[in-house]
């Protein structure tokens, strides 16, 4: 009898052990080929984007890159499997290799393609020599360090392809005359992108060359998609019972735009 027991439990043991790596290995095939969750570390892409909200990135939206992979295996080079190319507007996460202290993944906003050139003039964004429309409307209002600062928002219009209506989205700046709002041109080169934070004063992105600069469409992992958690960081992880009242309920599986 104490034999049978212990082969049981032997088979129990290598059952129990075999479904644990069968869920390992299709978590891993599932964050590689299609999505991969990513949480919001700081408030550049403020008010798109808040501290402490949890996205899904589609892998499979432009195709697969050795970025896509775990740990950026290098097992091959540019992109398979290119459908389509990112898009002007689109929110996108990319390996950085110039961040410091050390490489990470960076989300931000394409408003650079291939061939464009791209300037800031007194605050304004201008693409290939035309300014982006924007307009005003009412203040954000911008908490950081236990400080709460009146900041202006807008609604920027970001042209796209020939016969598709230009993007909307928000962005929010202190003023014009920041560091960042009076730039040389731009110009982007083949296969690279341009990034920009929608909290434009407190972005450190291809505005920066030493920090960010053009990024190769190699080190793309993936667009944005959708929110799937979100909280204010007032709860610590051990209380619980603060929980409920630290989630962004009215966040929760929205669209990112």
């Amino acid at each position: 009898m104490k034999t049978i027991a212990k082969k049981k439990s032997s088979g129990s043991l290598f059952e129990t052990g075999k479904t644990i790596v069968y869920a390992i290995l299709i978590a891993l095939v599932v964050r590689t080929v299609a999505f991969e969750p990513f949480n919001i570390p700081s408030g550049s892409m403020i008010p798109t984007l808040l501290v402490g909200d949890y996205l899904f990135v589609s892998k499979f939206s432009y195709g697969y890159s050795r970025y896509s992979l775990p740990f950026g295996l290098p097992l091959f080079s540019g992109r398979i499997g290119e459908f389509h190319k990112p898009e002007r507007g689109d929110v996108v996460v990319f390996w950085n290799p110039l961040a410091q202290p050390a490489p990470a993944d960076f989300i931000k906003r394409i408003v650079g393609l291939p061939g464009d050139k791209v300037q800031m003039i007194h605050g304004q964004l201008f693409i290939n020599g035309q300014m982006v429309p924007r307009r005003q409307i009412e203040d954000y209002i911008y908490q950081e360090g236990g400080q709460v600062v009146p900041m202006k928002e807008y609604i920027e219009s970001l042209p796209r392809g020939q016969d598709e209506p230009p993007l909307e989205h928000p962005i929010i700046k202190t003023g014009d005359n920041g560091p960042l709002d009076d730039t040389p041109v731009y110009e982007v080169p083949p296969d690279h992108y341009f990034m920009m934070g929608d909290n434009r004063d407190n972005s450190e992105d291809s505005r920066v060359m030493s920090v960010v600069g053009f990024v190769p469409s190699e080190n793309i992992v993936g667009k944005a998609q959708f929110l799937f958690f979100s909280t204010n960081g007032s709860a610590a992880w051990w209380q619980v019972w603060e929980w409920p009242f630290a989630i962004r309920y009215w966040r929760l599986f929205n669209g990112v735009h």
